[in-house]
């Protein structure tokens, strides 16, 4: 049975949250994504990473401290997004149910994408 990727809608105007979600999902596909702290902050530090997407609802200082200058140190794109919850779906770290909802959605604070994995429209609007 082959089954189709998600294929991303022509008539859709891309604006940032679906841009991010998009090279999120194509990254994760692609076994490029990089999630949580110490995954993050090894890619971050190795300068394997091409973008880093932190959650604004991180509630511990130095968590977010470490990963903004790590991110300015060398020189990586850094995007702010509301919820961790919602950064934890578009990373992949949830289940899905037969309706294809997300359910179980696990919280994360961070996400470094460390390869694009292919050459999207979304990948220019976030650059």
């Amino acid at each position: 049975v082959e089954v189709k990727a998600d294929e991303e809608p022509e008539n859709v105007p891309m604006d940032p949250q679906i841009a991010l979600q998009l090279v999120l999902r194509t990254s994760l596909f692609h076994d490029g994504l990089a999630r949580g702290l110490h995954e993050a902050v090894k890619a971050l530090d190795r300068r394997e990473a091409h973008l880093c997407v932190l959650s604004s609802g991180c509630n511990e200082p130095a968590y977010t401290k470490l990963i903004v200058a790590l991110c300015k140190e060398h020189d990586i794109p850094l995007l702010k997004v509301a919820d961790g919850k919602t950064l934890g779906e578009w990373a992949g770290l949830c289940k899905y149910n037969s309706e294809h909802k997300a359910v179980k959605v696990v919280g994360c604070s961070c996400v470094v994408v460390k390869s694009w994995g292919e050459e999207t429209e979304a990948r220019q609007y976030i650059l």
